[in-house]
């Protein structure tokens, strides 16, 4: 059942691990993007996906648990399974807080929450092939979003604009930590992929399914945050506003995205191609939040 996959760039393989992480939100206002409700809202559209979308996850590695035949691999996955389950429980704490700002996240998340357990649940299936297919098509769509993940957390860990802006130190801590941990175990959705199916079909036509999925739920997002921020009096989310926001650093940059899709359907793409896990780990060696902080 497994393929031969391109070999990774360098050896990187590090034990990962969950770290118990907790941030007091109190003193983080709503726009912690001083100046800039757009930057912020966009960016706050992790919250309203990741709690539901990482709980996912972890549904759907449990299952293909029994499918690793690769004891390292298998340990690999354990690890994954552990950072984002703590992922999700440390963006979901968020939301009480925007909550508590004026700005009530819940009609949003309950479409997420539909999406990841209904839309993209088990399904009643035959045992055997139609239920294994369904699996591996799962799998597959993981591999793809965990490409982004690890852009993102690759930019944000480098994001210096945000300092200079003055972005709220403790959503900082958050997304870098986040973002640090997405580049530390960044390979392993992608190996587990290839080591139960990797079909380079599956590999296309779920990286299209993923990467409409999330361009629709993030505009979406910025849009519903925009138009619901209580401190906004016409609150709007725009494709130029982003490209400018990219252009100015406090956000992602539109042509970064762009090249990044051609690199992973790349026949010979590999994720450790995508950031450095040397600045991924030094971060996570200072992030107040990693070690006892906040």
């Amino acid at each position: 059942m497994s393929n031969t996959q391109p070999a990774p760039e360098a050896s990187e393989r590090i034990a990962l691990k969950a770290r118990k992480v907790s941030f007091d939100w109190q003193e983080t206002p709503l726009h912690w993007v001083p100046g800039d409700p757009f930057a912020t809202h966009t960016i706050n559209v992790l919250h309203l996906l990741l709690p539901a979308g990482e709980r996912w996850f972890v549904h759907v590695y449990q299952q293909v648990l029994p499918y690793i035949t690769d004891e390292e691999l298998r340990a690999d996955v354990i690890g994954f399974i552990g950072q984002e389950a703590m992922h999700s429980q440390a963006h979901d704490d968020v939301l009480p807080h925007l909550k508590k700002l004026g700005l009530d996240p819940t009609p949003y998340t309950a479409q997420v929450d539909w999406l990841f357990e209904k839309l993209l649940g088990d399904r009643t299936l035959p045992p055997g092939r139609p239920r294994e297919w369904w699996l591996m098509e799962r799998v597959a769509i993981i591999a793809a979003i965990e490409h982004y993940t690890a852009f993102l957390g690759n930019w944000v860990l480098n994001a210096d604009e945000l300092d200079r802006r003055g972005a709220d130190a403790t959503m900082l801590d958050l997304l870098r930590w986040h973002g640090a941990e997405e580049v530390e175990h960044r390979s392993v959705a992608f190996e587990l992929f290839m080591h139960v199916d990797g079909g380079y079909r599956r590999r296309v036509r779920t990286w299209a399914t993923a990467f409409s999925a999330l361009v629709f739920l993030w505009q979406r997002g910025a849009r519903f945050f925009m138009e619901n921020d209580p401190s906004l009096k016409d609150g709007r989310a725009s494709l130029p506003q982003f490209v400018r926001a990219g252009r100015q650093g406090v956000l992602p940059s539109t042509s970064a995205m762009l090249r990044s899709v051609p690199r992973y359907l790349s026949r010979g793409y590999h994720p450790s191609q995508e950031g450095s896990t040397a600045q991924a780990v030094a971060y996570l060696a200072a992030s107040p939040a990693a070690n006892g902080g906040h």
